[in-house]
Parts: C-alpha cells; structure tokens; sequence
C-alpha cells in the first residue's frame, strides 16, 4: 500500500498546526529521538522504579541516566517522586505507550514487507 493511501484512510480528521505547535511536536519527538531515553521508557513500561534499577537495567552511568531521567521529567513523559531517600520515576504521559506500539508496529510492517521483496 502506499504511503499516499494509508495516510488518505486515517479514521480522525486532522488539523493544520501553527507554527507554535509545529515547534512543541517537533520538541517532543527530539525528546524521544535519543535510545537511552527509550530504554529508559521500555524499562518503565512494567511500573515505576527507582533511579539505581534505571542505572542496573539500562547499563548507563548514574550521571547519564539523571540527565535523560530529567529531560524526560521535564517534557512531562514521566513523573519523579522522592520517597525517602529514594527517587521514583514512572509514566506520566499514557499515550507514550500508544506512540511506542504505533511505531513499533509500523516498523514490523516495514520489515516484513521488506522481507517479502527477497522472499517473492
């Protein structure tokens, strides 16, 4: 199918963005164009967890995971609570997992039409 025609068969009507909002999608995504903010977001699919198990199941340093934890924070895609001593970071934004299975899943069409071309 081409690209043309899958974007005619959207199910809601979409509006023309301004200059503004052109400006706070394009931010969002520059957000979420970098992979440790990614893994970090995979990681955080399962529940809210404290910053050493972020640090443990990325594999980055403290450091590292802090920035990206807090660009995150401050894009509001996650929320940070201190308990104790602790920090906890979870989802805040639910459409992040709508986002991730939608391009995850057109990734996976991509790929297997590709595979087809060498198969057929």
């Amino acid at each position: 199918m081409s690209s043309a025609r899958s974007l005619s068969r959207r199910s809601t009507p979409r509006v023309r963005l301004n200059e503004g909002a052109l400006e706070m999608v394009a931010r969002r995504f520059a957000v979420l164009g970098e992979p440790m903010r990614l893994r970090l977001i995979q990681a955080l699919f399962a529940g809210k967890k404290h910053v050493n198990a972020l640090v443990a199941e990325t594999g980055g340093t403290q450091a590292n995971i802090s920035r990206h934890l807090q660009t995150l924070t401050q894009a509001h895609i996650l929320s940070r609570q201190k308990e104790g001593l602790q920090v906890f970071y979870e989802i805040a934004d639910p459409s992040i997992f709508q986002l991730c299975d939608q391009v995850c899943g057109s990734l996976q069409q991509d790929i297997a039409r590709q595979a087809d071309v060498f198969e057929g």
